[in-house]
């Protein structure tokens, strides 16, 4: 086993693995598919392992004891306890079926012209400028267009949206620096007074809401008479921010920069944009915003290549899943028309992405725009990843149209 591999940990990785963690992620997943590191806890790379973790009602995804000892009492903590995310049945059960109010077939299909329309101001926006960053310009723009609308997050306030979300998620790194923490902290603190006040005006208001709003549905939804609380309703808005907010700025940048890094599949695709929708499932499993997951073993549980006591805690690496040569031909080589494509960029089981079908008509409208509109697009200028293990994407990726 090389030495790098024999030795990676979490707990250790620096700027090389944030820029490309694929090669590591490869030696580890055919040289140590159940990697031990020095806290005692795992990670996994090969898909099948990831996936039966995923599928496994004995895996818990609760954090109360991990987010206890890494943040101390304090709003992060709060704010990962409460939500969705990290929570089991029954609680699981209960705050999801409420929430899956914002999401049935009837209100997801209020967003397709709402994001046609998003998206078509985008275009002529940056078609004028000629230059501008993918990021800051196009990617981020849309989400918190998109949860602004969802959520009701008057003009005043989306400017602060994806510093928000950034500052909460930086805090699950493996290994968060103070400055990070307290970022995270004020973020909570913050976006929590703003949603407190949004949640009392739309109780007081509960016909003010317009297209694509789904506030009214979390306030107002019921589960076998159960209702969420003030603090669940602020604590899941932040959690609907973070699930759609980040992972789809990231989305749609990795997807450009995917494109770049592959000129004959970008030309593909400008030829023949009826391979949008199976494009949009091989960027997310190339480059999945989400990269690495957690779960705790609640039994033993028998793995590819071992078997996992009871209590132990589990790093899952998607990033390395979605490429796994086992599941996937080729896999690292970008094929906008592969037939199947079963990543697991959305994790699956049933913490499966509530917003998946959201993201997808995101990613559809607007990486299917670009790509029409403006066929010469291309980079002009160096790409600036994200500083995190966790979530992958970029802070900065100028292009230009012309």
């Amino acid at each position: 086993m090389d030495v790098s591999v024999a030795h990676f940990d979490l707990a250790q990785i620096g700027p090389e693995f944030i820029a490309d963690p694929y090669p590591t992620l490869a030696a580890l997943r055919r040289d140590s598919p159940i990697h031990r590191m020095a806290d005692g806890s795992v990670l996994l790379t090969r898909y099948e392992d990831v996936q039966k973790v995923y599928q496994s009602r004995e895996m818990l995804s609760d954090k109360t004891q991990e987010f206890g000892a890494k943040f101390g009492k304090c709003p992060l903590a709060d704010h990962h306890t409460t939500s969705l995310v990290f929570n089991d049945p029954p609680y699981h059960t209960v705050v999801r079926k409420l929430l899956a109010g914002a999401f049935t077939p009837r209100k997801l299909a209020e967003f397709d012209p709402l994001i046609e329309g998003i998206v078509e101001r985008l275009l002529d926006r940056v078609e004028d400028m000629g230059r501008f960053d993918m990021v800051e310009d196009f990617a981020k723009v849309l989400p918190t267009e998109i949860i602004s609308v969802m959520l009701g997050v008057p003009e005043a306030e989306r400017g602060k949206l994806r510093d928000y979300s950034l500052a909460i998620l930086g805090a699950l790194d493996p290994v968060v620096p103070a400055e990070r923490l307290a970022r995270g902290n004020a973020a909570v603190t913050e976006f929590s007074a703003i949603l407190s006040d949004l949640i009392d005006h739309r109780r007081a208001h509960p016909d003010a809401g317009g297209q694509g709003e789904v506030l009214e549905a979390l306030i107002f939804g019921e589960h076998d008479g159960r209702r969420l609380t003030q603090e669940e309703l602020i604590q899941n808005c932040i959690f609907l921010l973070n699930a759609g907010h980040e992972t789809t700025t990231s989305f749609v940048a990795n997807a450009v920069g995917t494109l770049f890094d592959a000129p004959d599949e970008h030309r593909r695709l400008i030829r023949d944009p009826s391979l949008i929708s199976s494009a949009v499932e091989e960027f997310l499993r190339m480059e999945s915003p989400l990269q690495i997951g957690n779960r705790r073993a609640g039994e033993e549980i028998v793995l590819s290549d071992g078997t996992l006591p009871k209590g132990t805690y589990v790093h899952t690496s998607i990033a390395a899943a979605n490429r796994d040569p086992d599941q996937f031909v080729d896999p690292d080589r970008v094929d906008l028309g592969r037939r199947p494509n079963r990543h697991i960029a959305f994790i699956t089981g049933i913490h499966v992405c509530l917003g998946a079908t959201l993201a997808r008509i995101e990613g559809r409208i607007a990486i299917g725009g670009l790509v029409a509109r403006f066929p010469r697009l291309a980079p002009d200028g160096p790409r600036v990843r994200l500083p995190l293990a966790r979530f992958r994407g970029y802070t900065s990726l100028p292009v230009r149209v012309r």
